[in-house]
């Protein structure tokens, strides 16, 4: 039972592949619905790891690496077709790799900087605008996803910066041991 959290966040992955075949076929309320079941079961599996003590070190990478690539993947796509500015994907890529490449690194040397509410909010924010951006696409109604793109890109600039703050601040402390 333990393992159900990593099992859906490898589902996510997963649900990444489906997402962009959808998406090249341009079945925009089935890629809605994909990525719904894929922020859901994100909810879920944080839900379940936290409510029952699961986590796990591989499920805190597992975790934010399932959310990084399907979020990259639907604003690689929202791009392509001129949903989104690049400056919002390139920003958003750049960070992204930032902190996957830092976070494998410090997994090498066994410190896992895990989610917390500035992460959260992020991306809360970067899921209510891909579901605007599908409204948007689906139906021609409420122009605003952009909007919210940009609050969202604000939001997690300044989570990158606190999770930087936080693995130096823990560093410090493992340094002081």
């Amino acid at each position: 039972m333990k393992h159900i959290p990593n099992i859906l966040s490898c589902f996510r992955l997963a649900l990444v592949g489906v997402f962009i075949y959808l998406f090249t076929r341009e079945e925009y309320l089935w890629c809605m619905i994909t990525y719904l079941t894929a922020f859901g079961t994100d909810v879920l599996d944080g839900y379940l790891a936290r409510r029952n003590n699961w986590i796990t070190n591989i499920g805190k990478v597992l975790d934010p690496l399932a959310d990084k690539l399907m979020l990259i993947a639907v604003l690689c796509c929202f791009y392509l077709i001129d949903l989104i500015p690049l400056y919002l994907l390139a920003i958003m890529i750049l960070k992204d790799l930032i902190m996957i490449i830092a976070g494998a690194v410090l997994f090498s040397k066994h410190v896992v900087v895990f989610a917390d509410w500035f992460g959260k909010i992020a991306t809360g924010l970067f899921a209510l605008a891909i579901v605007l951006s599908f409204v948007h696409l689906i139906w021609d109604a409420l122009n605003i996803h952009i909007y919210v793109y940009n609050i969202a890109l604000v939001a997690a600039i300044v989570s990158f910066f606190h999770y930087g703050i936080k693995t130096v601040t823990h560093k410090e402390q493992d340094n002081a041991e």
